[in-house]
């Protein structure tokens, strides 16, 4: 498998990847419960194979020097393996490819996991198929607010939004937005944070245990 033959050849160059070497982590849970930070792309790669991504936008950005105006193409792309874990980035070249690629990258170092719930106290399924709190997130101008939602509602939001939510594995939710959302990745950044928020709750463990 892909995963065995880059965990062979890979040599490992921070403290968190000789762990995962040893085989002392073996879950990205494991990584964001001790606070470390992921600068090997080969960590993800690992524990995470089964990754997708999306290309969200691509845009022509300038910036002007003392000579000229110098043009470079800014991407903006999400990762997710529908089961818990999403990663936002951004990446900027003189090349379209390249950025898209330096996105991707970028996404993939800035992966999270999920908390996930029932939806709503009137639902009695059982199943983890929404989100246990409402949660909002902000960037710039752009506030999303997430909430649970019963199952078989699907996912009630924008499109880039929906696209996130799915790719982070949610089934139903209710999403709230305001501000300039015309602002893709302000919009997606804000869902990303609001995400990310469960991540530090207080009581984050009960929502494992349930």
């Amino acid at each position: 498998m892909e995963e065995q033959f880059i965990m062979e050849s890979w040599e490992p160059k921070t403290e968190l990847g000789q762990m995962i070497k040893r085989g002392e982590i073996t879950s990205l849970e494991q990584i964001f419960h001790l606070g470390k930070r992921v600068e090997e792309l080969e960590i993800i790669d690992i524990l995470l194979p089964n990754l997708k991504n999306e290309v969200i936008e691509i845009a022509s950005v300038q910036r002007m020097t003392k000579n000229n105006r110098k043009q470079k193409f800014r991407a903006v792309a999400i990762v997710g393996d529908y089961n818990g874990h999403i990663g936002l980035g951004a990446g900027k070249d003189v090349e379209v490819k390249a950025a898209i690629d330096s996105a991707v990258t970028n996404a993939k170092k800035n992966i999270i996991p999920i908390i996930f719930g029932c939806g709503s106290w009137q639902c009695l399924c059982g199943t983890k198929h929404s989100l246990p709190v409402i949660i909002q997130g902000k960037a710039g101008s752009v506030e999303v607010i997430i909430k649970p939602a019963p199952k078989g509602l699907g996912i009630v939001t924008n499109k880039h939004v929906k696209k996130m939510l799915e790719l982070a594995g949610l089934k139903d939710a209710w999403s709230f937005s305001r501000g300039r959302t015309r602002a893709r990745y302000n919009t997606l950044l804000a869902t990303f944070r609001a995400l990310n928020s469960i991540n530090h709750m207080k009581n984050i463990s009960s929502f494992d245990k349930q």
